[in-house]
């Protein structure tokens, strides 16, 4: 690439709303529960889509998206092939962090914690909910692993189809589900000339409460 790409003055302002102490809930998984509902209310197509940043044994970070599957006040979970990269990381060091981003609402919530791996019958119970097509695909790939080139991955794929013509496709044991628990929420309301408001949640480990602390932008 030659020359610099300059979005220095790419910008917008913050406009979808306002957030005050009073408007939080004690709970931050009830909070989070109605922000996901607002931002799908709002005509977000993807409202479920979280950032996950994990680090190897040598801290080097690394992120991608996931999708939120479920959650409850133990954490929230997402299914993924524990030979990732993200699986290798989290294999080493079980601290992660999420982000939701919602631009419809100006809105972001960032989640820390440790991970910790869901039990196999939990697994094995959402994989047999998925479409076919989708376990197929979970099944023939070795997530993070080197190919040659499409065509071989979707010859494992025709190649597992016809093994299992009625559709039984198998859950390779390495399909795992995963479960961040938090220790810190913080609620991200986008406002105007960057005066935005931000809340952290953060776990008291001698009571399990939650305190509550506005943060300056």
């Amino acid at each position: 690439m030659e020359g610099e790409i300059d979005h220095r003055s790419t910008r917008r302002d913050f406009v979808h709303g306002e957030l005050h102490r009073r408007d939080l809930d004690p709970d931050p998984f009830r909070q989070l529960a109605a922000w996901l509902e607002a931002a799908e209310k709002a005509g977000n197509f993807d409202p479920t889509a979280m950032a996950l940043a994990t680090a190897d044994a040598h801290g080097q970070p690394s992120l991608r998206y996931v999708l939120l599957k479920h959650f409850d006040d133990r954490g929230l979970c997402w299914y993924t092939d524990s030979r990732s990269r993200k699986g290798q990381d989290l294999a080493v060091n079980p601290r992660a962090a999420l982000v939701f981003y919602w631009p419809e609402v100006d809105r972001q919530v960032r989640i820390e914690g440790r991970t910790e791996m869901l039990p196999e019958s939990t697994a094995e119970d959402y994989f047999r909910q998925r479409p076919l097509r989708s376990r197929l695909a979970a099944s023939a790939s070795e997530q993070s692993q080197p190919i040659a080139d499409r065509a071989s991955l979707e010859a494992r794929v025709a190649s597992l189809a016809a093994r299992y013509p009625d559709g039984s496709v198998p859950r390779n044991p390495a399909w795992r589900g995963y479960r961040l628990v938090p220790a810190r929420f913080e609620f991200w309301q986008g406002r105007r000339d960057r005066l935005h408001d931000r809340f952290a949640y953060q776990r008291q480990e001698e009571s399990d409460a939650w305190q509550i602390q506005r943060l300056m932008p």
